[in-house]
Formats: C-alpha cells, structure tokens, sequence
C-alpha cells in the first residue's frame, strides 16, 4: 500500500451534467403530473404525450430527450350547439361590419404594429437600477466565498461559478425585457381595442369581449444544488484526508522523538491485527496488537522489521527464537545526525 493521495477534485463538466439532468429528469416529472386532464358539465380538456424534442446542453454535449404535450378541448353537446349560433351571429355581425367597413375605414387607416419602445425601455430602466446593484453585491460575495475557498480566479472551478452568475443575471434582464415588452403590448391592444369597440358600439351596441385562451402548463424547475452538494462531498474527502495527513504526521514526529532510545520487537510473526497508518522513507508505519494480547487492548505502533531489513538492514537485530527487532535510532536517524544510546524494549 503506497502513501495515501489527495481526493481528485469534481470535474466541472461531470458536475454541470448531473445538475442538468437532475434538473431536466425534475421538469419531466412536474410536467406529467401537472398536464392533467379535466372533465366537467360543459365538457373536457385532454392532454397527451405527441412527440419527443432531442435538446444538446451547449456546454456538456450530452443530449436529452424531453417530451412534448397537446390539450383537446371539447365541449359538451349543449355547450356545443350554444357555440355554433354564437358563430352564425358572429359571421352575420362581421359581414354586417364589413359591409359598413367603409363608412368607418377613415378609424382604422393606420397600419397595425405592436410595439412601444418608450414603455419597453422605461420599464427596463427602472428595473435595472434595482438589478444592477443586487448582481454587483452577488458577484462581489462569490469571489469572497470562491476566495475563501482557495479557488484561485482563472481556474475552471471559479470560472465554472462565475458563469452561473452570469447565466442568472442574463437570465433576469431577459425576464425584465420580456416584462417591458408584455406590458408595451398590452398598452397597444387596449389603445386598438378601444377603437374597435367604438366601432362595434355602432354596428351592434355592444362591446367586443376578449377570447379567454387556455395557458399552457409551466412546470418549474427546483433549485437543486448538485454541484454544491457534489463540491461538499470533495471538501469533506479532502478535509478527512489532510487530518489523517496531520495525524500520519504526528505519528512520524512520535517515533522519532524516542529515536535511539528504543528497540523494539518488530517482527511480523509476532504481531497480529495489522493495520497500515502510511509510509516513511519506504518503510510502512502500522497499528498492531502482539500475539497473546486481547482483542480490546489497545494497539502499539511502529515498523515492521521485515521491511525494515530491505531499507536499512543495519537498524534490524535477531533475538531469542529468531525473532527481529527494530533499532528506532537507526530506522529512523536522519542524515547528517548521530545515534543516541538505545535502551530495549520488549
């Protein structure tokens, strides 16, 4: 068993795909659960799978196969046949309008277009003065975080942290841009619809009501932290593995504090219970129990003479029964330093 290496970091890829496809598996599950279909006195609602979309996340290549849905609506008999006069007296209501359509052209002379780009870019305006300062103290706290992780800028773990705060500060301003747009949108349809229920005020005296669209089922994706939870795990790894480097270290320091001052019988034939601690100079460090002490005694630590006699055969003596002992001193003297007088220990 060789010295004990550092836990490999996450792969930013490998942890990007697992967070997207926990994401996406999400998404698939709240869409099957929420596309449901209704059924009532005035008649029903159905949803159904029609087809699969093959989507390629840009960043990892991995590609996903995500469902596609249809909704059915169809009316009772009675609502039905309550929908088909309602269409007779809107067909003979347009052709009525279109026959006055030309006394009342000089109302609807422009061309249509939506579009109003002084409320678009008020309403992005004022929404920006509240986003730009919140991103700005989110980016400043990721770097103190990232920082205080020992993430250096420029590597793919910090690179990797930042783009997500950028997709989510891209993702907001579009939000804010869709928000100003629906609401230019809306302005414009009331200002034309006004119009046209002028007009419909004089051909039927009625108001032209709006149609009532089905909106489409929406599921949301949950916030699920793989890649935190992924680099949590790292961090613990990495933390269990520097304290047991600590300890190995320690443990080292231990043995050559006594140095010369112990030999000890080391032979592994009579030991039992042996566990490796790490390595010194090629010579492994365990935890042992000798043969004839019990289970719940607590273990010794130190070399094993075999390994010791292929590294530094001096440091290794024979005992009674051919049993080998271990020189501390000499196992363990570094370069340059002298013995001191040694003791034996049994």
């Amino acid at each position: 068993m060789g010295k004990p290496k550092a836990p490999a970091a996450p792969d930013p890829k490998q942890t990007a795909a697992a967070s997207t496809s926990t994401n996406i598996g999400t998404a698939i599950a709240n869409a099957w659960m929420g596309n449901v279909s209704e059924y009532g006195p005035d008649g029903s609602t159905r949803v159904d799978q029609t087809g699969m979309h093959s989507w390629t996340d840009p960043y990892t290549g991995r590609t996903y196969e995500i469902p596609t849905f249809s909704r059915y609506t169809e009316l009772s008999p009675e609502q039905q046949a309550i929908k088909e006069q309602q269409d007779r007296a809107g067909l003979n209501l347009s052709t009525l309008g279109a026959d006055l359509s030309g006394q009342l052209g000089s109302h609807l002379t422009d061309n249509f277009t939506i579009g109003n780009e002084a409320v678009e870019q008020r309403l992005f305006d004022l929404g920006s003065k509240r986003l730009d300062p919140a991103f700005a103290r989110q980016e400043q706290d990721l770097r103190t975080v990232l920082a205080n992780k020992g993430i250096r800028e420029g590597t793919a773990a910090w690179n990797s942290e930042m783009e997500r705060l950028q997709q989510g500060r891209n993702d907001a301003y579009n939000q804010l841009m869709l928000s100003g747009r629906g609401q230019a949108v809306q302005e414009q349809l009331t200002e034309d619809n006004q119009r046209i229920n002028q007009i419909s005020a004089l051909l039927s005296g009625g108001q032209v009501s709006q149609p009532n669209f089905m909106g489409a089922n929406m599921p949301t994706i949950p916030t699920t932290d793989v890649a935190g939870i992924i680099n949590q795990d790292y961090q613990n790894r990495l933390g269990a593995y520097q304290q047991r480097q600590a300890g190995l270290g320690g443990l080292i320091s231990g043995l050559g504090s006594f140095g010369g001052a112990l030999i000890g019988l080391s032979d592994e034939r009579a030991k039992k219970d042996v566990e490796k601690r790490g390595e010194i100079d090629g010579m492994g460090i365990y935890d042992f129990r000798y043969k004839g002490e019990g289970e719940g005694s607590p273990k010794h630590t130190g070399l094993m003479a075999q390994e010791v006699a292929e590294v530094k055969p001096e440091a290794v003596q024979k005992g009674g029964g051919g049993l080998m002992y271990v020189d501390y001193g000499a196992a363990l003297k570094p370069k340059g330093k002298s013995v001191p007088k040694i003791r034996r220990k049994r």
